[in-house]
């Protein structure tokens, strides 16, 4: 069953005045699609996710990370999340499973602030990355043909080489890749892995 994939970012310090700098730096690791380059969207969301949004914004054609950091910076405060989305190009599957085709497949970057739904960040970082559904790097019900090996292996190298740039540029102190199902995402990426060597 497909699953919603996250990578959560903890950092030593995440004042007001580290949130958007933060989500900058995070935002410049990322592989922005060709196909539809740039921030696409922006919403700013007071307190809680229930609460009405202070700010939507759509972009056509994207804005860069850092112009909509600056529209961000417009209204900054603790108790406030920062949702930017923007797209990452992926090889997808046909629905017959037969070809592959490169597509712009949607990313959101949630930054939290330390009041934003009383703390937590500390469950779900201080930014947490949705990458979409696991099965956009898994192909589990893809017949792995020589090119579906590689289409699949192609997508997670994408996925590790942002997590890996993270590590190394940015400035959090733990990271977390997960998803909401019982299952460790870590072994189904392996065995996944495994299948297409």
């Amino acid at each position: 069953m497909p699953d919603t994939l996250y990578l959560s970012l903890w950092f030593p310090q995440f004042e007001v005045e580290d949130m958007l700098p933060g989500a900058l730096t995070v935002m410049r690791q990322f592989p922005f699609s060709a196909q539809q380059p740039g921030i696409q969207y922006l919403e700013l969301h007071p307190v809680s996710w229930n609460e009405a949004t202070t700010l939507e914004q759509r972009f056509r054609p994207g804005i860069s990370p850092e112009e909509a950091i600056l529209l961000a910076s417009n209204q900054l405060h603790a108790d406030y999340a920062y949702v930017f989305e923007a797209a990452w190009d992926l090889w997808i599957a046909t629905e017959d499973g037969t070809q592959w085709e490169l597509q712009a497949s949607p990313v959101k970057f949630l930054v939290r602030g330390l009041e934003f739904e009383e703390g937590a960040y500390e469950q779900e970082g201080h930014i947490q990355v949705d990458f979409g559904m696991d099965s956009l790097f898994l192909q589990e019900d893809v017949q792995l043909t020589g090119e579906a090996q590689a289409r699949v292996r192609s997508n997670v190298q994408m996925l590790v080489g942002f997590t890996n740039k993270l590590e190394t540029n940015s400035e959090a102190n733990a990271r977390l890749l997960w998803s909401e199902s019982e299952e460790s995402l870590a072994q189904k990426l392996i065995a996944r892995l495994q299948r297409v060597q």
